[in-house]
């Protein structure tokens, strides 16, 4: 076998919470001559602790973003990497761009590394597309002719012609995400490393770039790691899945193999969420919103629901500053979370002053087939910025189908990710 393009070991990244120092002059040269000088481990950091979200944390405890992590990823492999939020993903990603260092442990780059983590990654605001293309390009290591060669080809993929010449900080997010990947995938780097951020652009836009990293990789034999929470996407594309849980590599493997084991692990069934009990204080939270809670409302006693159940999700959450763009979405996924459907209350009369609210979405459940389900929300501003980070906060499942919408009992399993009730005529 070649020589892995990416060799990661025994990596770790700690990080504390709170205070930044030790709060002694001593200790702080101590850990500094310890961890720089000695290549050991921080020796005020507590033993064994990993970024598990779900335990409390103390003033000046250490947690580990990432523990002990070993990779090899070679030419030509789509890696997929996937977990919860608060798994690491992003961390490692950082990590191999060089935005941070490892606390202890190696990585090994065979080539050059293009990136694109967050929308914006690397622009310059006051630069217009042309100058971030350059300045991008010189970054990476591309010589001026190389990248005049590849200048139409990122034109005319990032759709932005009209505003070439156009400072960056008068794209939207949308624009600019499009820009940013064309820059890494078209600018020939070894490695392609892509975090979240294609789930901003459009449904045609995220089509053109899942291809367009299939090409480089399978045509072009480069190497690109791919974090994504669509299952689906990941399904697509990636030869290989490494799954991270409290910031550790805890499987990697086929992709099929890994995406069942990530969803029978992590499957949302609660069917109530509150933010008093969320050890994470970012989620459901921001300066502007506060989700309280979350809640799957029923007409069944049991709980047993059917494709004839009434279902409602409820939300409850306050305003803390008034802005009459805010919008909530919500999302409904199936177990692959593949999204079936999305809807905002942005045409509707809902509230915007400073205060406490609560909103109630119907779900059309007798359109949906046997399975499990998971309700995602967030908070925006459209085609400006994210207010309230996407979260899976509820989940539920759909036992059976009663009967059809036309009194017929239904006598075989339905396939497909929908039930659509038809009537068949005799003629």
């Amino acid at each position: 076998m070649s020589k892995p393009v990416i060799k990661i070991e025994n990596l770790s990244k700690l990080y504390r919470l709170g205070e930044i120092s030790t709060g002694m002059l001593t200790n702080d040269i101590n850990r500094w001559w310890q961890m720089n000088i000695r290549g050991k481990e921080d020796p005020y950091a507590k033993i064994g602790k990993v970024n598990d979200r779900t335990q409390n944390a103390v003033d000046g405890e250490y947690v580990y973003a990432l523990k002990d992590i070993n990779l090899e990823v070679h030419a030509g492999e789509v890696l997929g990497v996937i977990g919860k939020n608060g798994a690491g993903k992003s961390s490692l990603l950082k990590i191999l761009s060089r935005v941070t260092a490892p606390t202890t442990g190696s990585v090994k780059l065979k080539g050059r590394l293009a990136s694109l983590l967050e929308v914006g990654t690397g622009f310059h605001p006051e630069m217009t597309g042309r100058e971030n293309i350059y300045m991008n390009g010189t970054i990476m290591g591309m010589r001026k002719w190389e990248i005049d060669n590849k200048l139409e080809e990122i034109v005319e993929f990032s759709g932005v012609a009209k505003y070439l010449d156009t400072p960056t900080k008068r794209y939207s997010s949308g624009m600019t995400v499009r820009l940013g990947f064309a820059v890494a995938a078209y600018l020939e780097s070894e490695i392609l490393v892509v975090d979240e951020v294609l789930a901003v652009g459009d449904a045609e836009f995220q089509k053109r770039a899942i291809g367009k990293m299939q090409e480089v990789s399978q045509g072009q034999g480069r190497t690109v790691l791919f974090v994504s929470h669509n299952m689906e996407s990941i399904k697509r594309l990636c030869t290989s899945v490494s799954i991270f849980d409290n910031g550790q590599l805890s499987m990697m493997g086929p992709t099929l193999e890994g995406i069942n084991q990530y969803l029978q692990k992590f499957h949302i069934e609660k069917n109530s969420w509150h933010k008093k009990d969320e050890l994470n204080s970012e989620i459901g939270s921001s300066s502007e919103i506060d989700i309280h809670s979350v809640h799957i409302i029923s007409n069944e006693v049991d709980e047993i629901l059917t494709n004839l159940s009434i279902i409602e999700v409820e939300i409850k959450y306050s305003i803390k500053i008034k802005d009459d763009r805010f919008r909530f979405v919500f999302s409904l996924l199936n177990s692959e979370e593949i999204e079936l459907f999305s809807a905002s209350d942005f045409y509707l009369n809902t509230p915007k002053e400073v205060g406490n609210y609560s909103i109630a979405i119907k779900l059309p459940v007798f359109l949906l087939n046997k399975g499990k389900y998971i309700v995602r929300i967030r908070v925006d501003i459209p085609q400006t910025r994210v207010v309230v980070k996407s979260h899976d906060y509820v989940g539920f499942n759909i036992y059976h189908i009663v009967k059809d919408q036309i009194g017929v009992m239904t006598s075989l399993e339905p396939k497909g990710l929908i039930h659509i009730p038809v009537e068949w005529e005799m003629r």
